[in-house]
């Protein structure tokens, strides 16, 4: 069973470790990262990540996992990232996402129609591909699973798991991992956090924001463009 991890420039370390960490324990599971090309990407935290495959040698895969972060705003205008992805859509059993990788699912034109999730940061933006967007931390939509922000990976991961190997063995995965979160804060999502933090993350995220935003437009466009 063949998993693709896609990695690049600026994605986010948790929404590739957390799902990796737990589909990789699957058995039959073969896990790689797969890149553009060969060389060593950096992720948002400074974590250097070498593929495993690229694009030109990836085996066909049964699961296609792409990771979000700050480097998704380069990613919405790769049309040869944003082809793979579509190939392998073709193949793969499930096509996943965690965080803003949905963007770049949306931008390949994989979520017209489709239920999916995103950050509560991107939500609006991922309309824009066409998706109905819901507020849930996994929403499974056929073979398109997408998770919300960056620790819902390791929910989606569980879901997928339970859904190929069975509820006993997803269980084991997860007692082995002892995944019982009990976080000491209240914070985790806009709801709870309050108007304040939620202004405040905002302001720190401010640029990127709207050069994503504007990345989205241009990428919603080529689109709806490329279908008349």
């Amino acid at each position: 069973m063949h998993i693709g991890f896609l990695v690049f420039d600026g994605l986010t370390n948790l929404d590739l470790a957390g799902p990796y960490e737990v589909l990789a324990r699957i058995p039959g599971a073969r896990p790689f990262l797969v890149g553009k090309t060969a060389t060593p990407v950096r992720s948002n935290l400074g974590f250097i990540l070498t593929p495993d495959k690229t694009f030109e040698n990836a085996p066909p895969l049964d699961i296609l996992v792409v990771p979000g972060g700050s480097g998704v705003n380069d990613l919405l205008d790769d049309q040869e990232t944003l082809s793979y992805i579509e190939k392998s859509s073709h193949e793969a059993k499930y096509v996943t996402s965690v965080c803003t990788g949905s963007l770049i699912l949306g931008a390949a034109g994989l979520l017209k129609g489709r239920r999916a999730t995103t950050h509560w940061m991107a939500r609006d933006l991922l309309i824009s591909f066409g998706a109905e967007v819901l507020p849930d931390r996994v929403v499974v939509d056929g073979r398109i699973i997408t998770g919300g922000g960056v620790t819902s990976g390791i929910d989606f991961a569980f879901e997928l798991a339970r859904r190929i190997a069975g509820r006993e063995i997803a269980e084991q995965i997860q007692l082995t991992l002892e995944y019982n979160p009990k976080p000491p804060l209240d914070a985790g999502s806009p709801e709870r956090a309050g108007e304040g933090i939620v202004m405040d993350v905002r302001a720190c995220s401010r640029q990127m924001l709207h050069e994503r935003r504007l990345a989205v437009i241009k990428a919603a466009n080529r689109l709806y463009a490329n279908e008349s």
